[in-house]
């Protein structure tokens, strides 16, 4: 695994990692725990949609857009918005890019591939 700075994040700040890719989704999981956050999996929005509802110190949460099922990882930064409005959001797709105006304020857009120091940045930011 990379060796990259720890970052301070605010304590038992949690990273909901939302990736249909289960190796993608543990990958990330794993940069951000050892970047010292907190981190929970979901393999698709529905998932995601329960943990938020059950979870209250997620202080971010990372999605793929392209997620099986229903809702796409767009429409649930979206709900999580409208729900959890302080929640951060950072947004991600190898597939297409998405314009500030698409997403919700202030949520932010990684292309992948993505350098996991950059992400782990923007989260620092997210939950300060």
């Amino acid at each position: 695994m990379t060796q990259f700075r720890s970052v301070q994040p605010m304590p038992r700040t949690t990273i909901l990692v939302i990736e249909d890719e289960p190796l993608i989704r543990m990958a990330v999981a794993d940069e951000l725990r050892d970047a010292g956050f907190h981190t929970l999996e979901a393999a698709n929005a529905d998932d995601a949609l329960g943990i938020l509802s059950t979870e209250a110190s997620i202080g971010a949460i990372f999605t793929d857009i392209d997620l099986h099922g229903e809702l796409d990882g767009l429409s649930l930064a979206w709900i999580v918005k409208d729900r959890w409005p302080p929640i951060g959001i950072i947004i991600t797709s190898g597939k297409r890019r998405v314009e500030s105006d698409q997403m919700p304020d202030q949520a932010v857009f990684f292309p992948k591939p993505y350098a996991y120091q950059a992400v782990i940045d923007a989260l620092a930011r997210l939950v300060a």
